[in-house]
């Protein structure tokens, strides 16, 4: 039986096919309707994405617009491999952990 790499351990190569398999099983099963399911591969996708990006681009005390909520924005407070921790702006004040593949650097 083969065991699933982790995304740390896979080459570019292999992040962006996992990524485009992940894609296309969201794309079916929003077509299905089968929302949950479709969140599943959407979030997967987007974890593998962050594994393509350098985390020592994402700054502490910076600001960076949500990729998925355009003008919501997420003070970094740490990083934390491709986890960036911190707030969002006129949130719950609550911290959270999001993979910096939902940030976006314009900012």
């Amino acid at each position: 039986m083969e065991t699933e790499k982790r995304y740390s351990e896979m080459t570019e190569i292999e992040l962006k096919q996992e990524i485009a398999r992940l894609r296309e099983k969201a794309r079916k099963a929003e077509q299905l309707g089968m929302v949950s399911e479709f969140a599943v591969h959407d979030r997967r996708a987007l974890m593998a994405q962050a594994y393509l990006l350098n985390p020592d681009d994402y700054k502490p005390g910076k600001l960076y617009e949500l990729a998925t909520d355009p003008g919501q924005y997420f003070k970094v407070e740490y990083m934390n491999g491709v986890f960036a921790w911190g707030y969002r702006l006129n949130g719950d004040g609550k911290e959270e952990g999001i993979p910096i593949s939902l940030l976006h650097k314009g900012v």
